[in-house]
């Protein structure tokens, strides 16, 4: 009897370890959900996506967090998102039929402004508040950016005391003046609604025979360089303008102007490493928002691409080795260096394919159509595929997010006051 009281008990207790066993693969089923789900997160990070987008990732369940740039993302048609890819230029000093169409048809994500748009305050003002006016019933705001460097690269009306070049900046050697003349350069742009600088510079000018660079580095010592650009850099985006550090991997050790031919640069990256690119390994680590690629064709790295369409150069060095996780934008693929040696439609695509997000093009209008139309077939072809896009414009929309860019009107700088504060910081740190 106690024989047959011992196995009925053994019975009993096979089957409670079973059903137990049954619930613990239910409850592994749950959690095997969950990690393909963390799959599918590392295959969009593999894609370009930063690590930040992939951890508040959108999902239904209301104990997770929703991503409002993913949303954003979700609400935009293809040729919607496309225009985020495209930044352009435009003719003359006032709103347009071609600008109109590039906002209402192309749906483009900014525009950059040169001297021949800018005539005075007031017209500047107009200018920048009309394009936003255009742009209101968009989904997205517009970048709206210049080259404001200081020095002899400037663009902002003549009303406004011109900030010192790079050179003269590093030549007093206080970090502080460089933070303080950065926020002013900030303060003149967002008075005029504008919210993107393609400054600082952080090209080390190693080469004094270059046509290009010369007193827009802050000189001729990576560390130097490293200090007074990172400080620059922090000041614009205190004043909520988005600096754009260039041009990557370093423009400073060129006899060739970019504007006209394509530079060649025989480093290898050892070179780089311990000269060029220490600037942008620094002002990565302190949390650049954007990097410019320089039209440079670098054949120790890619013999057959520049720097600018180069995916060795843009993914491989500037993303996996470097570490960005940021916005990548081409210098301007109307430059000589592009329009001389390539086709630059062409070079569009590749520069996308090879992990950009913003494709400048600052002159022509039928090269700004021909260049959004030729990244809309290659969507539609597949070359560029939906996963590709959908990343590169997830950064893009998530830097305009961060600075919090929007359509309201600007009122204006105040030119007395900031002409003032410029002049005293000048006169601070004896910079003439």
């Amino acid at each position: 009897m106690k024989h047959k009281m011992w196995i009925s008990f053994l019975i009993v207790l096979a089957i409670v370890v079973t059903g137990g066993c049954a619930r613990g693969a239910d409850t592994g089923s749950a959690s095997n959900g969950q990690a393909n789900s963390a799959a599918e997160q590392g295959d969009r990070n593999e894609s370009g996506q930063t690590s930040e987008s992939d951890t508040s990732s959108h999902e239904t369940n209301d104990s997770q967090p929703i991503d409002p740039v993913l949303e954003q993302l979700n609400q935009l048609t293809t040729a919607e998102k496309i225009g985020q890819l495209v930044l352009v230029g435009m003719d003359g000093t006032t709103a347009n039929a071609n600008t109109k169409e590039l906002i209402d048809k192309y749906h483009v994500g900014g525009f950059i402004f040169y001297k021949d748009n800018i005539k005075d305050s007031e017209q500047t003002l107009k200018l920048i508040n009309q394009l936003k006016s255009n742009n209101k019933s968009a989904k997205i705001p517009l970048f709206l950016s210049i080259d404001e460097e200081g020095g002899r690269v400037t663009r902002l009306p003549g009303e406004l005391v011109k900030a010192p070049s790079a050179g003269k900046i590093g030549a007093a050697g206080k970090v502080d003046a460089g933070s303080e003349i950065g926020a002013l350069i900030g303060r003149q742009l967002s008075g005029f609604g504008l919210n993107m600088d393609f400054a600082p510079v952080l090209d080390i000018n190693s080469n004094p025979n270059n046509p290009v660079i010369g007193d827009r580095s802050y000189g001729d010592n990576a560390d130097i360089v490293s200090q007074m650009g990172i400080a620059v850099m922090k000041g614009l985006s205190k004043e909520g303008i988005i600096p754009v550090v260039k041009h990557f991997p370093g423009h400073g050790d060129t006899s060739v102007d970019s504007h006209i031919g394509l530079p060649v640069i025989e480093h290898n990256m050892d070179r780089l490493r311990k000269l060029e690119l220490v600037p942008f390994q620094h002002a990565i680590a302190e949390g650049a928002d954007v990097v410019m690629i320089a039209h440079l064709l670098l054949p120790k790295l890619d013999p057959d691409h520049p720097a600018s369409f180069s995916k060795t150069i843009i993914h491989d060095l500037l993303r996996e080795e470097l570490g960005f996780e940021g916005v990548v934008i081409s210098d301007d693929m109307t430059m000589g260096a592009i329009t001389e040696n390539y086709n630059v439609d062409e070079a569009a695509i590749e520069f996308l394919l090879a992990g950009g997000n913003i494709v400048l093009v600052g002159h022509e209008y039928s090269k700004e159509k021909a260049v959004i139309e030729a990244i809309e077939q290659a969507v539609e072809a597949g070359e560029i595929s939906e996963e590709t896009l959908n990343s590169r414009v997830y950064d893009v929309l998530k830097l305009k997010a961060k600075y919090g860019l929007h359509g309201e009107s600007a009122a204006g700088p105040d030119v007395k006051s900031i002409n003032k504060q410029l002049q005293s910081v000048l006169d601070k740190y004896g910079v003439k």
